[in-house]
């Protein structure tokens, strides 16, 4: 086999069609481009977003922006800050939070981050702690205590599932052998 004798392998090169040759061949005068206008003409064509020169939707809104992660959780958060007032014999509970007034929706779980001191030693409850909290805490003499969370599932059609609201979470075989 000599270099002259490569060819390319059966219907993989289409010869390109000859664009504005006159109007036997398919493609001529306009070259497939219609009648005028911006598109016709050199060049890129506008932008994506382009609407003829109107207020283009992603200006017009401008909160549509980004994207929503499905599997997030909306925490309620408390610093420590605002449990430095908390009276020592009562538990910090989520329950406890609500009654106060510290937190506001019941349906979302607590978190507890670490801005501020706390002197008391306390026993908090919540659903998540950052490392921080959860140091100073201890430091202080408190405990701390993560209460599972079960998200709620919605169903487009149904709403959210009645049977999940509240359900104790369950035993993975981890926690089985461990046992």
């Amino acid at each position: 086999m000599k270099l002259h004798d490569l060819r390319p392998a059966e219907g993989s090169h289409r010869k390109s069609k000859r664009i504005g040759r006159g109007h036997g061949s398919g493609k001529g005068k306009t070259s497939g481009k219609g009648m005028m206008g911006q598109k016709a003409r050199r060049g890129p064509g506008p932008y994506r977003t382009f609407e003829g020169g109107q207020n283009r939707l992603v200006k017009r809104m401008p909160f549509r922006r980004g994207f929503t992660n499905i599997f997030g959780i909306e925490y309620e958060i408390v610093n420590l800050e605002r449990l430095a007032a908390w009276p020592q014999d009562v538990e910090v509970t989520p329950e406890a939070l609500l009654e106060q007034r510290v937190v506001r929706k019941k349906n979302l779980p607590v978190k507890v981050l670490g801005q501020g001191e706390l002197a008391l030693p306390l026993t908090v409850k919540a659903h998540k702690f950052s490392a921080s909290a959860k140091a100073k805490i201890e430091a202080a003499g408190g405990t701390v205590v993560e209460l599972p969370w079960v998200v709620e599932r919605h169903s487009r059609s149904r709403g959210p599932n009645p049977s999940m609201r509240n359900a104790e979470p369950r035993e993975s075989k981890r926690t089985r052998e461990q046992a």
